[in-house]
């Protein structure tokens, strides 16, 4: 008389090969998952990069007015008073003298 016996709580079944235990299912479900959120990860760092890029070129596109302007800021910066020693040489100097005399006709 052969009875079967029910498996053991602590021993393992094997499942047939053609099915997949619950494990096997759920980390099948979880690495899909994780796929696709690296997918749309992909494809929202892409989205970034192109933004970057326009916000790049439009930022090379005032190259030119931002060294005009560096250019307009350095003229504007200059000491007027050092300007003034410099461009006036000479002729300030008899404009000095000639203030000094007095007139002979008091």
């Amino acid at each position: 008389m052969s009875t079967s016996r029910p498996p053991a709580a602590g021993s393992t079944s094997q499942a047939p090969a053609g099915e997949k235990s619950f494990f096997e299912q759920q980390r099948e479900l979880l690495l899909k998952d994780i796929g696709i959120s690296f997918e749309h990860v992909l494809a929202n760092i892409n989205k970034l990069n192109r933004s970057l890029e326009g916000v790049i070129a439009v930022g090379n596109e005032f190259s030119s007015v931002e060294a005009l302007w560096s250019t307009f800021e350095n003229v504007m910066a200059k000491d007027p008073d050092a300007e003034a020693e410099t461009n006036t040489g000479e002729e300030g100097r008899e404009e000095e003298e000639g203030e000094t005399e007095l007139p002979a006709n008091r």
